[in-house]
């Protein structure tokens, strides 16, 4: 694939603690200019966000109980329905690490159902299933709970574990959720030849804030 139509397939993220107002802007501007899909903020900024690429085809992607997946459910609709409120296009929430790991995957999938419900017709909905914390064992059943509680995408990583995507974890995903769900593979994402990797192995997103270097040939730094 061309850098080109890598960039199409990019969020372009910014989700530290710190981000700041000027940044946010930057990065929307970086968007409209490379061409990529969304850019990925923390809900404070979505309002802004929106603004910013009011017009443009970049859409908005916001994190919900985040990082850690540990809120509870009602929350977490509660966050998607504010952040869509406020012009948010794509939503990543986190899984419930601690409900999965637990055995209770009913309580798992019924956190994912009911963002879904709360999206449904209005934002994409991207389940992030921290793969840094999972057995492959688990990682099958988080992807399959994320498929059939009618979520869009299995993403990889938050970018705040001990660690992101991997070519193995694409490829594993793959495999569980069949040819036609989606896969975003965020985390460590820093080059071109990785994202080709990436996507070779059956990722058809990627979360990144080095998406310029990816794109120019150079290597970023950070998520």
């Amino acid at each position: 694939m061309t850098p080109e139509q890598i960039a199409g397939m990019i969020d372009h993220t910014l989700l530290s603690a710190v981000s700041s107002e000027s940044e946010v802007m930057r990065i929307c501007g970086e968007a409209k200019q490379y061409g990529f899909a969304t850019v990925c903020v923390n809900p404070y900024w979505v309002p802004l966000a929106s603004r910013e690429l009011a017009g443009s085809k970049v859409g908005i992607t916001t994190v919900i109980g985040f990082p850690l997946g540990a809120s509870r459910t009602e929350i977490k609709s509660a966050e998607a329905t504010d952040a869509i409120m406020a012009g948010a296009t794509e939503i990543d929430m986190v899984l419930n690490l601690g409900a999965l790991k637990s055995g209770h995957l009913d309580a798992a999938k019924r956190d994912i159902e009911e963002v879904v419900k709360a999206c449904k017709g209005k934002a994409v909905v991207k389940v992030i299933i921290e793969t840094c914390y999972l057995t492959d064992e688990e990682k099958k059943q988080a992807a399959l709970l994320t498929k059939e509680a009618g979520a869009d995408f299995v993403k990889t990583s938050t970018g705040f574990g001990t660690g992101g995507a991997t070519v193995e974890d694409i490829a594993l995903i793959r495999h569980v959720v069949g040819p036609d769900m989606g896969i975003k593979a965020s985390g460590g994402v820093r080059d071109l030849d990785i994202a080709r990797k990436l996507i070779q192995a059956g990722a058809t997103r990627l979360g990144a804030s080095s998406s310029i270097a990816i794109v120019t040939g150079g290597v970023g730094q950070g998520y």
